[in-house]
């Protein structure tokens, strides 16, 4: 299955009781001559609705102007909320005709608009003013609709739609992902049908739970696993809500294939009360009737919470971090609650992707055709102009604040931002955090944020349950460990980035903060060496500011820079306090420089001497060496203290050093040693330093990119011979 989110960001968000008018199903690239294509659009009353003052505008993503526009006025739904448009052969007869090979095949867009049809026109330029729903797609070949994107779905990339999907033909269909976010896959077409909206066959976590039946008291629960015959052992914990503990575990029987029914006595999974069914691996030993709440994390979880009878926080976040429990109704019924997995979303422990459905044991379930509006955007009068990410970002993800260490023992106000240089509400399908431990250097928590968006502005917060303003994924409280530690952010399509990778996973790296408590500094080497090389764990530094504290990116947008960091207020979800810098220290150059390289196998240990005036405070120089076999920098590493009252400071690995080198880094035989004051950003080769920035530099290397990016003017390049 093909899935991609497409959702459009709201300015206005629409309701289940407020149906909706959305771009349903596309078919733009037929076998052969495209003498079938199609638009479908549907009314999610699921009745006749007038289309007067819509119109329908299709894109070309080569020059990103329209080649087609639709006024939809005097027009209306079918009965069941259906409207057509294509071509001529297609069955059912669309309402609006078009000639054959209309609809072109990417990349390009369809947009649905409701405004004054008058200011829409063929060969104008995209716009998202009046955008109701849009969907912008491209073949694997055309690629190119970056910009349709940026305008039309800002956060999301285009469709893909892929011809080889299915032997025959496919569309581009909208189907719900969970709750009220949905997206597109590719299926058979189903031209004035409901949508081929089936769930995966198989999910991020595997087995998982497919259906369910909570009794009334009066009748057993029922739960339908997927096929668990290529998972290892597997036990099934029934939850309760309100104690947090094991109520009924149950192994779960591996060696057949297909859909599995467990049986669950009719006092638990109560349809009148709250709790949880949940997947692990392991066996039903691990799981002890009576057992406190476990930190292992299931592969499956779905928690619900009966008429007044709400869950504990501490089992909803630790179950289903970042979602809600499934809210039952007030009519308990004989029978019980029947809930199918209908949701196409591809992860797992999400209880929005249940709805009430009748139970078929064994079969694919049968969903309903949701009347769910999604998330739009109405922008009157908007701007047309496509966001721009600010200098020097990577463009994606970073972390923007961290606050591991909050005052009391609660440690119930800390959190993690992150931020999106676009400024704007962008999905974080595929994103993932890792909080690794240095004790072992591997993650003690894993933390898939699928399914969630950042804000307008470009945040996300995860934290405590009762942190303010309350993150959009709770966590439970004292989660976040006091260092030395670290957390890391990746891009994984394929599971938690530990599964694919062995030793801390580098692959799909976005950013990572490596930090310490005071005197830790050598326990986080691993973290530090894998994560961020060549930089010191940061210190949240309690003694700075009075009351709490976080660290906060206060400047420079490199992914991996610690650098960039300063303990400042803490300021969740909102732009950055940071301190004002001091002023640049003046008069310090690079007086000596040794590299145990140099002397024929001698005793000679690396180190770097400065020289300057008496007591001057080195806040905001920073020291990077460049190992010209590495191609890149080995050591960044901020200054502090001042100079000696005799003018001199050294760095290095030798007894009468003012600041060591990191673990495990040197000065190499062939490189370059930089000194410049930038408080927040990295000294690095190849970057483009500002005489303003630039302090110092010895070159001792032949490397053209070395001397080319480095400036001349401002040191010297000399090439020492082993003695």
């Amino acid at each position: 299955m093909f899935l991609t989110l497409a959702v459009c960001f709201c300015m206005m968000v629409l309701v289940s009781a407020d149906p909706c008018l959305i771009i349903s199903e596309i078919n733009a690239d037929n076998p052969r001559l495209d003498t079938t294509e199609f638009v479908e659009l549907y009314h999610t009353s699921g009745q006749r609705a007038s289309l007067d003052g819509y119109t329908l505008v299709f894109y070309n993503g080569n020059g990103n102007i329209a080649y087609k526009v639709l006024d939809l006025k005097d027009h209306s739904t079918d009965d069941r909320g259906f409207f057509l448009v294509g071509s001529v052969d297609l069955v059912p007869k669309p309402a609006i005709l078009l000639p054959p090979n209309t609809v072109q095949n990417g990349p390009d867009a369809v947009v649905l608009y409701r405004t004054s049809a008058a200011r829409y026109t063929e060969k104008m330029n995209v716009t998202a003013v009046g955008l109701v729903d849009a969907v912008v797609y491209m073949t694997r070949r055309s690629g190119g609709a970056e910009f349709l994107a940026e305008i039309l779905t800002p956060g999301e990339q285009a469709f893909v739609e892929d011809e080889a999907a299915h032997e025959e033909d496919e569309s581009i269909e909208r189907c719900l992902l969970s709750e009220d976010q949905w997206g597109f896959q590719l299926s058979l077409p189903s031209p004035g049908q409901r949508n081929n909206c089936t769930p995966p066959a198989a999910p991020l976590a595997s087995p998982f739970i497919n259906e369910l039946k909570l009794g009334g008291g009066q009748v057993d629960g029922l739960v339908e696993l997927t096929d668990a015959s290529t998972a290892g052992p597997v036990v099934m914990v029934v939850w309760d809500g309100k104690t947090d503990q094991v109520s009924v575990s149950m192994d779960v029987d591996t060696s057949r294939t297909g859909l599995t029914y467990l049986t669950v006595g009719k006092k638990y999974m109560k349809g009148d009360d709250s709790g949880a069914v949940a997947i692990y691996g392991g066996r039903a030993a691990d799981f002890p009737v009576g057992s406190p709440l476990s930190q292992t994390q299931p592969l499956d979880a779905f928690v619900f919470a009966g008429p007044g009878n709400k869950p504990s926080a501490n089992l909803t976040e630790t179950l289903i971090p970042g979602r809600l429990p499934y809210q039952l109704s007030n009519s308990l019924r004989e029978g019980g609650f029947y809930l199918s997995r209908c949701g196409v979303a591809t992860w797992a422990r999400d209880p929005g992707v249940f709805w009430e459905a009748p139970q078929t044991p064994g079969l694919p379930n049968k969903c309903p055709w949701p009347k769910i509006c999604p998330h739009t955007i109405l922008i009157p009068g908007g701007t047309d102009s496509p966001p721009h990410l600010p200098p020097r970002s990577s463009g994606d993800f970073l972390i923007n604040e961290l606050n591991t260490d909050t005052p009391g023992a609660a440690e119930d106000g800390e959190y993690i931002e992150l931020w999106h240089p676009s400024g704007l509400r962008v999905s974080l399908q595929g994103i993932w955090i890792l909080l690794f431990s240095a004790h072992n250097n591997k993650p003690y928590r894993e933390i898939s944020l699928s399914g969630h968006f950042t804000t307008s502005k470009g945040y996300f917060l995860l934290g405590s349950d009762r942190l303010v303003p309350a993150p959009s994924l709770r966590l439970p409280p004292n989660t976040i460990q006091n260092g030395p530690d670290a957390v890391a952010l990746y891009r994984s399509l394929s599971g938690p980035p530990s599964a694919t990778q062995r030793g801390i996973p580098t692959k799909g790296l976005l950013d990572a903060v490596v930090y310490r408590q005071r005197g830790s500094d050598r326990e986080a080497q691993e973290l530090s060496k894998a994560l961020t090389p060549g930089q010191l764990p940061l210190l949240e530094d309690p003694d700075v500011l009075p009351g709490d504290e976080a660290l906060s990116r206060c400047g420079g947008l490199y992914p991996l820079d610690l650098s960039a960091f300063s303990v400042a207020l803490p300021t969740p979800l909102r732009e950055n306090i940071c301190p004002r810098p001091p002023p640049a220290p003046e008069g310090v150059v690079i007086n000596e420089v040794a590299s145990g390289h140099w002397s024929n196998q001698s005793q000679q240990t690396a180190f770097v001497e400065l020289h300057g005036p008496p007591m001057t405070e080195l806040r905001g120089l920073v020291l990077s060496v460049f190992d010209q076999d590495l191609s890149g920098t080995v050591v960044a590493l901020p200054l502090k203290g001042v100079i000696d009252q005799n003018g001199f400071y050294v760095v290095g690995n030798v007894t009468e050093a003012d600041q060591m080198f990191p673990d495990g880094t040197t000065v190499p035989a062939r490189g370059a040693v930089v000194l410049c004051y930038d408080l927040f950003s990295v000294c690095r080769a190849g970057t483009a330093l500002t005489n303003s920035s630039l302090r110092d530099v010895l070159v001792f290397s032949e490397n053209q990119r070395l001397l080319s990016s480095l400036s001349t003017t401002r040191g010297r390049q000399v090439m020492p011979a082993p003695r």
